[in-house]
């Protein structure tokens, strides 16, 4: 399995909801930047309890409408596009650092701004 055979698997994990085996695939002490790069998570107990919340921190009708995975090494990127309630299009990019076939950090890139509107 490639790293973003990884990668697509913990979308489609998030997608039905099955945030267990999502965080199945992260190392125990790893890290997750949220957008605006502030904000950070450091653990997968952490990130595994945050994932109840999603709901509340996407905007209201967030869905992807397009997902793909540029692969490097020992990294990833998913380019996501995505719509909203407010927003017709857009996209953003999450980084995905491994460590061997573990995700060590995960880093959202999106235009803050834009996804404050949104809400």
């Amino acid at each position: 399995m490639t790293l973003a055979d990884i990668v697509q698997k913990g979308w489609e994990a998030v997608g039905a909801g099955d945030f267990d085996s999502l965080v199945a695939d992260y190392v125990e002490d790893m890290t997750f930047i949220m957008p605006g790069q502030t904000d950070i998570l450091t653990g997968r107990n952490a990130f595994r309890s945050a994932l109840d919340g999603l709901g509340k921190i996407l905007p209201p009708g967030f869905e992807i409408t397009g997902l793909r995975q540029l692969e490097g090494q020992d990294e990833v990127a998913s380019i996501v596009e995505w719509k909203a309630d407010k927003i017709t299009s857009s996209q953003l990019s999450v980084l995905f650092k491994f460590d061997k076939d573990k995700i060590h950090e995960e880093r959202w890139f999106i235009d803050t701004e834009q996804w404050k509107g949104a809400f």
